[in-house]
C-alpha cells in the first residue's frame, strides 16, 4: 500500500503549476503610505464621484499617483508613471478627466479600471497601470503599497 501513496505524492508534486505573477518589468513596486485629508482644499475634489486628481509627491509611488473617486466611498489609486517603459523624462502621465495619457507614445489609460484604452494590435505585451491600495476611513483616504 505504501508504494501507491508515494506515487500519488509524486504525481501531485509534478502536476503543480509554476504560475508566477506577471510583474511589470518597467516599474518597481516600492513601499509607501500616504494619507489624503479630504478636508484640505487640495484634495476636496475627491469628495465628488468621478473626480480624479494627480498627487505629485516624491514620497508617493515612482512618479506620483492618480486617485479617483469611483463612487460609494470607493477610491482607486494608480502609479503616474507610464507602465509600458522605464521611467524617464516623458513617462509621467497627464490627467484629463478620468483618463491618464503618456506623453511618450500617447498611450491612454482609464482611471476607473487602470486598463490601456488604445492598446496597439502589434503582438507585443502591454501592461495596464500599476494599482495601489486605497482605503477610505472617515475624511481620510490612505494610499499604500
Amino acid at each position: 500500500m505504501k508504494p501507491y501513496w508515494i506515487l500519488v505524492v509524486l504525481l501531485a508534486l509534478w502536476s503543480c503549476d509554476d504560475d508566477t505573477t506577471n510583474r511589470n518589468p518597467f516599474l518597481q513596486e516600492i513601499g509607501f503610505r500616504f494619507d489624503i485629508n479630504l478636508n484640505l482644499p487640495l484634495y476636496s475634489p475627491l469628495t465628488n464621484t468621478g473626480t480624479a486628481i494627480f498627487i505629485d509627491n516624491t514620497a508617493v509611488g515612482t512618479r506620483g499617483v492618480f486617485v479617483v473617486n469611483t463612487g460609494f466611498d470607493q477610491y482607486r489609486a494608480f502609479e503616474a508613471s507610464c507602465p509600458n517603459h522605464e521611467p524617464n523624462s516623458c513617462s509621467t502621465m497627464t490627467l484629463s478627466g478620468q483618463v491618464a495619457t503618456c506623453s511618450c507614445e500617447e498611450y491612454q489609460y482609464s482611471l476607473f479600471t487602470g486598463q490601456m484604452l488604445n492598446r496597439p494590435d502589434d503582438g507585443r505585451r502591454y501592461y495596464d497601470m500599476l494599482e495601489y491600495r486605497a482605503a477610505a476611513s472617515g475624511n481620510t483616504i490612505i494610499i499604500s503599497n
